[in-house]
């Protein structure tokens, strides 16, 4: 009897097992499906056999051209900014990387699934022409952007210097198009320049110092010391650094930059990934503190991306820096630029950066520690009046705009700066000893 008990026991717990074995199978078969390689790898050759079969005009496709066009669809499914290239393509990215290239001058992004301005480049045909951050290019050319991709809008943008390419943008707020009919160029600007656009860098009132950085490239960080050190030559007190409209660049111009106000060993940025390899990694300033007692101001807006966001939330985390404008961008993910044997490429975000209190830049942005907000209005009057040469090109009522127009994030900057400085006299005076004061 004990032992026929046992048995049917057994065979109880083994049925119940089978049962919710089989349960578990069912429910989880769909996910792995999804997940198994070999029937999902099977489905795609299945695809491309039959196209090649069946297909009205499969005698002109090629099985390369269809797995092309197979990877450009998946990839550039995952975000803006990852990118499958064609052999032709990534060799002109290399060539790119390595000097100048022909072009109006934009990067762009895709953003709430519209083709958006992150910024024009300094000097660029975009620039002089008046196109701003944020605007919505609508077409190129006369063909609409609605399901286009970065990858393909850039080379529609980029091409021979003396041609022209025509673009139609939406303006935020505002229902009308403006169309822009640009010149390509070469695109290779200056990136540090002073108030006036130049590289003279002349003093502000109360010992304040201006520089602008309009994005990060080889020699950014290189003339980025200069300028400072004309005007630590010249008693600068304060320094207002100008990234705003600054689309980002090189990486380790921007750890460079950083370091000019850090100690060596500091924490300036890490990254983090999915796979071993990229997990995590940090970025350490490897240079020292040039300026220690320097009161620094940062300048953003919506328009800083990437490097230039990099920068100041580093220095805003330290407190080594205050942040003033307006949210930036939220450009924080890192591309890998994987070569493939045919000498196609992969071009994969694999991560994403924190600043060094462990805060996520990727679609976030760096918020101010003083949010000073400006209108459309009002930054399209100071991007006109900064353009060389931009007052000749407007009908009176713009041009008077942009003559009187003030930039009030760069004025309550300058009286911050003023006020910290007077408030470090005083303390400064309070603490030297009598008889020094007596003796003056």
């Amino acid at each position: 009897m004990k032992k026929r008990f046992l048995y049917g026991l057994l065979v109880t717990v083994l049925l119940l097992n089978l049962a919710v074995g089989a349960q578990i199978y069912l429910k989880s078969a769909p996910a792995s499906d999804k997940d198994s390689v070999y029937p999902n790898v099977e489905l795609f050759m299945r695809v491309i056999e039959r196209v090649r079969q069946d297909y009205v005009d499969g005698e002109k496709l090629s099985y390369q051209d269809l797995v092309y066009a197979a990877l450009k669809g998946m990839v550039g499914t995952l975000d803006p900014h990852s990118e499958f290239m064609e052999p032709v393509k990534y060799t002109e990215r290399r060539s790119d990387t390595e000097g100048a290239f022909g072009g109006v001058g934009l990067l762009i992004t895709v953003k709430d699934n519209i083709l958006t301005v992150i910024s024009p480049t300094e000097d660029s045909p975009a620039f002089k022409a008046g196109v701003l951050a944020g605007d919505k290019v609508v077409k190129i050319d006369g063909q609409s952007t609605e399901k286009m991709g970065v990858p393909d809008a850039a080379q529609k943008l980029r091409g021979e210097p003396g041609t022209e390419v025509t673009i139609s943008v939406a303006r935020p707020n505002s229902s009308q198009i403006k169309e822009f009919k640009l010149t390509r160029a070469v695109i290779k600007v200056d990136t540090v320049k002073d108030i006036n656009g130049g590289r003279e860098f002349p003093m502000g009132e109360h010992k304040t110092g201006y520089i602008r950085l309009t994005q990060f490239t080889e020699q950014s960080s290189t003339d980025l010391q200069q300028a400072l050190k004309k005007l630590d030559a010249q008693g600068m007190q304060g320094l207002i650094l100008d990234l705003r409209n600054n689309p980002g660049g090189l990486l380790d111009q921007a750890i460079k930059v950083c370091e000019l106000f850090l100690p060596h060993g500091q924490l300036v940025v890490s990254t983090e990934g999915r796979s071993p390899r990229m997990k995590t990694e940090e970025y350490k300033a490897q240079g020292h503190d040039l300026y220690p007692k320097l009161q620094v101001v940062i300048l953003v807006n919506g328009g800083s991306a990437s490097a230039a966001e990099i920068v100041s939330g580093c220095l805003q985390d330290l407190g080594r820096a205050f942040i003033m404008g307006e949210q930036t961008f939220g450009k924080g993910s890192v591309q890998s630029i994987l070569p493939l044997p045919d000498g196609s490429a992969l071009v994969l975000t694999t991560a994403k950066y924190y600043t060094p209190s462990h805060k996520v830049i990727h679609e976030r942005g760096i918020t101010p520690d003083s949010i000073i907000p400006m209108s459309i209005e009002e930054e399209e009057a100071l991007s006109l009046k900064r353009i060389p040469g931009g007052f000749e090109t407007l009908d009176e009522p713009l041009r008077e705009r942009a003559r009187v127009a003030r930039d009030i994030q760069l004025e309550r900057a300058t009286d911050f700066l003023r006020a910290m400085n007077l408030y470090r006299e005083r303390v400064d005076g309070s603490r030297k000893p009598m008889g020094k004061v007596a003796a003056r």
